[in-house]
């Protein structure tokens, strides 16, 4: 009975939260006309500090958005949060869009929309301020947070970089004051 318990544990895979965040009608012009293809921009995230990012290419939309999710799974990425927000303001690119990400107090919320706003839930980050820049592409808009993501230090390792300790380099609100 237990190895059956075990097995059955086993197969059970972490739930995902996936979200389809661009679906676009592409076409390449050949010589006896155009072809029609779909492009969708996919991200996959556990709301735990793990997420990904995938595009997805077909001649119909549900092929692509499989395409896509398959590619955000293979491509996930860890980001260090703090509690609820991001530890640094961290600033992303991609292409002409520049993505500013700063770290908020609770309570405050996801203040993003688009492509921002799902790439932040699907990580896990729940108070959050962000300014989108540049060009509105939705697609390097998704590359340019992801970017931001990336650049992303853990406290410990970014106090261990700046010589001082790890209480200092947190946001204001979660600094614990020894006095």
């Amino acid at each position: 009975m237990a190895r059956y318990e075990k097995r059955q544990s086993e197969d059970i895979k972490p739930e995902f939260d996936e979200r389809v965040i661009d679906i676009a009608r592409v076409a390449k012009v050949v010589k006896g006309g155009r072809h029609f293809t779909f492009r969708t921009v996919v991200v996959v995230g556990d709301n735990h500090g793990r997420v990904g990012i995938g595009v997805g290419k077909s001649r119909v939309v549900p092929d692509a958005i499989r395409k896509g999710t398959e590619k955000a799974r293979r491509l996930m990425h860890k980001v260090p949060l703090s509690k609820s927000t991001i530890p640094h303001e961290v600033t992303g690119r991609c292409g002409g869009a520049v993505v500013l990400l700063k770290p908020a107090s609770p309570g405050t919320g996801v203040i993003a929309a688009g492509g921002v706003r799902a790439v932040l839930e699907a990580t896990g980050v729940h108070d959050i301020l962000t300014k989108s820049m540049g060009s509105a592409n939705v697609l390097n808009v998704v590359s340019a947070t992801m970017d931001a993501l990336d650049q992303l230090k853990d406290p410990q390792i970014l106090a261990a970089i700046r010589g001082k300790e790890a209480r200092y380099v947190m946001p204001f609100w979660e600094r614990k004051s020894n006095d």
